[in-house]
């Protein structure tokens, strides 16, 4: 690893300790949410554009270091913009960040990896080029594969950026939309796991398995039908 790397890898490093060192214990948190909810909304309703322009920054900023609480500022979203602001906000930011997360993931650790497992990594990216977009949907909506960790991931392979753009942004829009409603009724949430339930979990496994399975029922069957 050379010394751009390393350096920028400090710098990562050093944003993400110090923002969770300086930020007030209990700070993200849905109490803490609950108790600034009217603060906030005073402050949109006295400065729309500036507000929705600092939460943006601010969303980007979580995702791209990979700073817990994004759930909880996609329920602040949806508290304090009207839906469809909300869903723009959330839904660009959330895409900008886990894109930015991807690139440093590539480029800090993608050749190293690759000197290292150069034949492994050679069958995922046949792979990644046949289906790449169906696994990061797959993987964007099952709820096993943290957020931070599709993206450490996904850096590794050679997944055009403009594919995992679209393809994050649709996978994750779903469960945007369900957050921002639940911010709309903030005061009545006392915790997150009252949003998703088991059952709506395992909606989205399926729907993010769907393309897969089909391909692979396509690729089965279908040849066999046609000989």
């Amino acid at each position: 690893m050379n010394i751009k790397k390393i350096s920028l890898l400090c710098a990562l490093l050093g944003a993400f300790v110090l923002i969770v060192v300086l930020l007030p214990p209990g700070m993200l948190s849905l109490d803490t949410l609950k108790i600034h909810q009217h603060t906030l909304l005073d402050r949109v309703e006295l400065a729309p554009l500036q507000s929705a322009l600092i939460y943006f920054a601010v969303y980007v900023l979580v995702s791209a270091l990979s700073i817990p609480g994004a759930a909880l500022l996609t329920l602040l979203g949806g508290a304090i913009f009207s839906l469809w602001e909300a869903t723009l906000l959330v839904s660009l930011a959330s895409t900008l960040g886990a894109t930015l997360a991807m690139l440093v993931s590539r480029y800090l650790l993608r050749d190293w990896v690759q000197r290292r497992f150069a034949a492994q990594m050679n069958t995922i990216d046949v792979g990644m080029v046949r289906d790449g977009a169906s696994y990061l949907f797959a993987l964007r909506l099952m709820p096993l594969f943290p957020f931070f960790l599709v993206n450490l991931l996904m850096g590794l392979t050679r997944i055009q950026v403009r594919h995992y753009w679209w393809v994050s942004q649709l996978a994750m829009l779903p469960a945007t939309v369900i957050y921002l409603n639940a911010g709309r009724e903030l005061g009545k949430l006392t915790t997150l796991r009252d949003i998703l339930s088991p059952g709506l979990l395992f909606a989205f496994t399926l729907l993010g398995l769907l393309p897969l399975v089909t391909r692979w029922l396509f690729s089965r069957y279908i040849p066999s039908i046609k000989k």
